[in-house]
């Protein structure tokens, strides 16, 4: 079981930290964005205490020679071109893991964030264009059009429980398209004049890696790396700008979940190196272990911490910094190159947003809805008006000298407008009648699924009303001690909602806990003769004492025919009833314990009272605008 897991959020064999890969992304971004906040403040007070300091430090040479090969760059374009590849990377494997494991792996659900994100791009380029009409500065319309992730959720961690967490995976995916579009646009419109040789060496380059993903997979990860820096230089050498390659080596990164199978094999090989602590041993641990999770769940948790924290702060430092006066401010916000960022940011950005989403909803008959209510989509939309990491890399491709800093000004005010924008919208919707507010926020729309078996009351253990609004399931295993510090949370929970039922599924996890698979079946032979409940709370009390003589003694304290009870142990009654739960453990992509479900939804994070409240709160409160939704 993992060592920096808390109690109330580990599995035992899961080998996962309990938090779901899309939750563990967004609090990263969150706790990243005082960060770059900071170091934004550190640009701007180098800059104006120091500025020739401050532009000679960046503009510093710094080449890289291998043979008769150079790269020559200054400290900036190293940052700008370098470093932000493996910015674009984390981006990529996000993108990735949404498609395969997250909101987006029903595909019907990619369309609705994707116009959205087109046409929250569309819009502020046109009111860009408008302002900037018979200028010269025309050509930096794409300083105008990209979200920033960091910020953007950072922002939206700072208003706490006013929005619902399904907001936030609507805000990535719409940067994601941000992202994705920015970069294409980098590619066509903002690099430098094409060298067709060095472009078709780093398309061969880029063909390679993807037979090489083909008929290797990721087994060989240092060749990986030697092309993607091979791809990356022939880019740089053809005049297209190589941020893009790391977006395109994120996006062949592919996610999965952690096999329960995987795990069991790990869990042998542990056993055999403990027996024999060998270093070949060692190595095939090692192995057992890394296989047992996606190549994008492996890369995500070694580069989005340095990107989140090192080399998205070190781009700020290196763009942010201008030197700052009242005439110049005074200037800039009579400049059209600010107005069209600033006005673009923060009202294009919600204006497209709104729009598209409104439009997509209308014109598929409600087939596509957004997964929030449209007072939420509104605060999502004005929050990504927040444009930095991206909108500063294309001002400093688009203008130098006193435009660049113009832009930088309306980029650097975009930020402050949208997050007092957003606080007006959310301030609006907390004013609402609480029903209001509610369906403003969640919507009526229905969620994913991701329980594959749905509750059948006719065959599952249930406690609490049958017809209750909000099902609870756990996947569990008596013998784990996880789930033990998770059952009286269960029992807190269910006393104190009176309209929530409980449901427990078997997930027995033999190679780890021996006695786990027999008091499954134990707890199955209890049902027989309808002490189910009563078992399965003794075999929670006394999960160090699971030996066949402790479960006989059990049915005895809970009065079961003892003889009846023994023969259904003895000819594995319940052993169908244990294999039908595993099995549907699988297909839902289960493979630690305890894992729960609220709604057939599935609940990442903590299980504390506060945790599995809020989920039951928000299932509920869906529930019911779903039942409104219905009878309207």
């Amino acid at each position: 079981m993992p060592a920096e897991t808390s109690p109330l959020s580990g599995q035992t064999v899961c080998g996962k930290d309990g938090r779901g890969p899309l939750r563990s992304f967004l609090r990263t971004e969150t706790g990243s964005a005082s960060v770059l906040l900071a170091a934004t403040l550190v640009a701007l007070a180098w800059a104006n205490m120091g500025p020739g300091t401050y532009e000679a430090f960046w503009s510093t040479e710094l080449s890289v020679r291998i043979g008769t090969g150079e790269v020559s760059l200054d400290l900036r374009e190293w940052v700008n071109s370098g470093l932000m590849t493996l910015f674009f990377f984390v981006v990529g494997l996000e993108a990735r893991r949404e498609f395969d494991l997250g909101e987006l792996r029903e595909r019907r659900r990619v369309t609705l964030p994707l116009l959205a994100g087109l046409c929250g791009m569309v819009v502020p380029i046109a009111i860009y264009l408008a302002l900037n009409a018979g200028h010269d500065s025309l050509h930096g319309w794409g300083a105008a059009m990209s979200t920033d992730t960091a910020f953007a959720l950072g922002m939206l961690a700072l208003f706490g429980t006013r929005l619902p967490d399904s907001l936030r995976v609507f805000i990535l995916t719409i940067s994601v398209v941000d992202d994705f579009l920015a970069l294409a646009v980098i590619a066509v419109a903002y690099s430098g004049a094409l060298v067709l040789p060095a472009l078709l060496t780093a398309l061969g380059l880029f063909a390679a890696v993807v037979l090489v993903r083909r008929t290797l997979g990721v087994r060989v990860p240092a060749l990986y790396a030697v092309l993607g820096a091979a791809v990356w230089v022939a880019l740089l050498k053809s005049g297209v700008d190589p941020v893009v390659t790391g977006l395109a080596m994120g996006l062949l990164t592919y996610a999965y979940p952690a096999e329960r199978v995987d795990l069991e094999r790990a869990s042998r090989l542990f056993r055999r190196f403990r027996e024999q602590p060998t270093p070949e041993l060692e190595r095939s641990v090692r192995r057992g272990i890394a296989s047992t999770l996606s190549p994008n769940d492996r890369l995500t948790r070694m580069f989005h911490p340095w990107t989140s924290y090192v080399i998205v702060p070190l781009f700020a430092l290196a763009n942010a910094g201008i030197t700052i006066s009242a005439g110049q401010l005074a200037h800039a916000f009579t400049s059209p190159i600010a107005l069209g960022i600033f006005l673009g940011y923060v009202l294009g950005k919600p204006l497209g947003i709104i729009v598209a989403t409104w439009l997509t909803t209308r014109a598929s008959g409600g087939r596509l809805h957004p997964p929030v209510g449209w007072g939420a989509i509104t605060a999502g939309g004005t929050l990504a008006g927040v444009g930095f990491t991206v909108s500063l890399l294309i001002a400093t491709l688009a203008f130098d000298g006193a435009r660049l800093a113009e832009a930088k000004i309306g980029i650097l005010a975009a930020v402050v407008g949208a997050f007092l924008l957003t606080w007006l919208v959310t301030s609006v919707i907390g004013a609402l009648p609480k029903r209001s507010r509610v369906r403003a926020l969640l919507g009526t729309g229905t969620t994913i699924v991701d329980l594959s078996d749905p509750v059948d009351v006719d065959r599952d253990h249930v406690r609490g009303p049958l017809e209750a609004p909000v099902t609870l399931v756990e996947y569990g295993d008596f013998e784990c001690s996880y789930c033990g510090l998770a059952e009286p949370v269960v029992r807190e929970l269910l006393a104190d909602f009176g309209d929530v039922r409980y449901v427990w599924r078997h997930l027995p996890l033999t190679d780890v806990h021996p006695n786990a698979q027999f008091a499954a079946e134990a707890a199955e032979a209890a049902a027989h003769q309808d002490g189910y409940w009563e078992m399965h709370d003794l075999l929670m009390q006394h999960q160090g004492d699971l030996r066949p003589k402790d479960l006989l003694r059990y049915a005895e304290e809970i009065g079961l025919d003892a003889e009846r009870f023994r023969k259904d142990l003895r000819e594995g009654t319940g052993t169908a009833r244990v294999a039908a739960d595993v099995e549907s453990a699988d297909l839902s992509g289960v493979s630690g314990t305890p894992t729960f479900f609220v709604n057939g939804r599935r609940h990442h994070g903590a299980y504390d009272i506060a945790s599995l409240s809020a989920a039951v709160r928000a299932a509920r409160q869906r529930a019911a605008l779903q039942g409104v939704g219905r009878q309207d």
